[in-house]
């Protein structure tokens, strides 16, 4: 799926002027310590799953339909690892803007689910899982970062400390 409705109809009404959105990034590991990547068919860049949350969907439910949705995985959102406002705003290859408040999940396979990853909308080129030290390139800039977040995070849990990431705390 590629824009909610709910965008399409704002859309109309306020034509390409900024909005602002809540969206999610889905880091998912498996149990060999892989991670989960699509390569993106809007950017050719292989990158994290995200996604936009839905009104009134919870941030978590939307890390397991985005999942779904672009690479047929089925996972389970385990914790909440940052929280983090972007500074940069998007403009899209159509005009249409957006700034995006991130929430970035740990997330692993569901046990009774499907693991296997294969293309699964129009908006991945190509998915599977990698080695932390084998990743396919070019990787998205934002996955890079986001990456860095997730080994912060397991950092300070290593250390007994497993609170979420704050912008305050980033720094």
């Amino acid at each position: 799926m590629s824009t909610p409705e709910f965008i399409t109809n704002l859309r109309a009404k306020i034509g390409n002027d900024p909005l602002w959105l809540t969206g999610i990034t889905a880091y998912v590991e498996d149990a060999q310590g892989r991670i989960l990547l699509g390569k993106r068919a809007d950017t050719g860049q292989w990158a994290l799953i995200y996604g936009i949350v839905e009104p009134a969907e919870e941030p978590a439910d939307t890390c397991v339909r985005e999942a779904l949705e672009e690479t047929g995985v089925d996972i389970e959102p385990v914790c909440l690892v940052c929280v983090k406002s972007s500074p940069y705003m998007v403009t899209y290859a159509n005009g249409d803007q957006c700034q995006y408040m991130d929430l970035l999940f740990l997330c692993q396979p569901r046990e009774d689910g499907n693991a296997q990853p294969r293309v699964a909308d129009d908006e991945s080129l190509e998915v599977g899982w990698f080695a932390p030290d084998a990743l396919p390139q070019p990787l998205a800039t934002s996955t890079r970062s986001r990456l860095e977040l997730v080994q912060r995070f397991k950092q300070n849990a290593a250390q007994g400390n497993s609170a979420c990431l704050f912008a305050s705390n980033l720094v």
